[in-house]
């Protein structure tokens, strides 16, 4: 189920179209190994929680790193394509919270990987363009 709500006068259609806009631009530049088109997807400083700790990247220079990573995992698991289904999202002001699901597949369709990750956005004063300010990657929990 998809959840959209809007405060401070934004249409939801215009906050779901940027939201998409956004992602499939981060999606994009994974795919493509483009370091600056994911780069440009983040406001700084950034946080990004994982693995139960949380990393402040103060600019694209720091946070670089950390996305090449990514593009090696994304090669030694031989992942093409990133798939996502937004689950929640809304937004008051220049702040929003969106919850996403990720699939990403191999070339052949069979998924590599697949998780669900929370973002906090942050609207551009001057673009008005949504930027990520800040990542939680949802961690397996055993039942107790």
């Amino acid at each position: 189920m998809t959840m959209w709500s809007a405060a401070g006068g934004e249409r939801p259609s215009g906050f779901r179209m940027a939201v998409e806009d956004l992602f499939a631009r981060y999606a994009e530049g994974f795919g493509d190994f483009d370091l600056n088109a994911v780069l440009d997807c983040f406001a700084y400083p950034v946080t990004i929680w994982q693995l139960g700790k949380g990393t402040v990247f103060a600019d694209a220079e720091e946070l670089a790193e950390n996305v090449e990573a990514l593009f090696d995992v994304f090669e030694s698991e031989e992942i093409v394509r990133s798939e996502f289904a937004i689950l929640d999202a809304s937004a008051s002001g220049n702040a929003a919270f969106v919850a996403l699901s990720w699939t990403q597949e191999r070339a052949d369709g069979d998924p590599a990987m697949e998780f669900t990750c929370r973002y906090a956005l942050r609207r551009n004063d001057l673009s008005g363009q949504w930027l990520i300010a800040l990542v939680v990657n949802e961690e397996e929990v055993s039942p107790r």
